[in-house]
């Protein structure tokens, strides 16, 4: 029986882009008039015909519609997000990711992944998903692993800023060694300045961005995007009036915030007052 041969969903998003660029082109449609039609921005038409930004599901059914595509752009999508190592949702926000000038991290339960230990990884995915072979575990744990070996490195790039609210400290993901090894790595990342950790204490109340994990991603020539996920499902957000406002509430929740230095300290004292070896 032949293996099945592996897909660079790189090539792929190249091939979705030439052919959205030829089908425009012959429908006589500037990137701007296409883009009216399909709900996005032309530069977004433009970013998705030279590959710098990846298709997505809902965008490439509104293409069919548009340029009498009869499904292709959404059967070439799902080939694309399918070949990913990543989930179909992450898939889009893990290619902007790699090319980000900045990733500023907001997160209320959960520690974000680029922050998280294996261990930690681990503990989080047998919660989602009790029942999953250890086979498809530490695939998950080594495509996030290869995300942090990929960003959180010295010196920055990108710049990396994280706001944890005290929440997420105190609930031991995975039993109290793995949280304190977690606690540990956070510690280590921020004393050796690989990037900002500011925790926001929960005598800081109610602020814009409590209602879930949101994260902001700037760029050199692209416009800034959002990205906020659940357990099972993400929303890549490039609205940039929506990603303004998103903006402007990580601002109030680093305001309010304590300190680098402060922050340090915090996850430092809980450290000490937890005596498990």
């Amino acid at each position: 029986m032949a293996q099945s041969k592996h897909l660079d969903p790189g090539s792929m998003a190249e091939f979705y882009g030439a052919e959205l660029r030829r089908r425009r082109e012959e429908t006589g449609l500037s990137q701007e008039e296409l883009g009216n039609l399909v709900f996005c921005s032309g530069t977004y038409v433009g970013q998705m015909e030279v590959a710098a930004r990846r298709p997505q599901l809902d965008l490439s059914e509104r293409m069919d519609g548009v340029l009498g595509a009869d499904g292709f752009f959404r059967r070439l999508c799902g080939a694309i997000l399918k070949a990913s190592r990543f989930a179909g949702y992450f898939a889009a926000a893990a290619d902007l990711e790699q090319r980000a000038l900045a990733i500023c991290d907001f997160a209320t339960t959960v520690v974000p992944g680029l922050l998280q230990t294996p261990a930690y990884t681990r503990a989080l995915i047998r919660s989602l998903r009790p029942l999953v072979g250890e086979e498809e575990v530490e695939r998950i744990v080594d495509a996030r692993q290869a995300r942090v070996r990929v960003l959180l490195k010295y010196p920055a790039e990108p710049e990396l800023w994280f706001i944890l609210h005290e929440t997420l400290l105190g609930m031991p993901v995975g039993g109290t060694g793995v949280m304190r090894e977690q606690l540990r790595h956070l510690a280590d990342i921020s004393r050796t300045h690989r990037a900002i950790i500011q925790i926001l204490p929960l005598s800081a109340g109610v602020t814009p961005l409590i209602y879930g994990p949101m994260r902001v991603m700037t760029f050199l020539e692209e416009p800034s995007a959002a990205y906020t996920e659940t357990a099972h499902s993400g929303q890549l957000i490039e609205d940039p009036a929506v990603v303004a406002t998103i903006v402007k509430s990580y601002d109030l929740a680093r305001a309010a915030a304590m300190s680098p230095e402060a922050s340090l300290a915090f996850i430092d004292r809980l450290l000490e007052e937890d005596h498990t070896p």
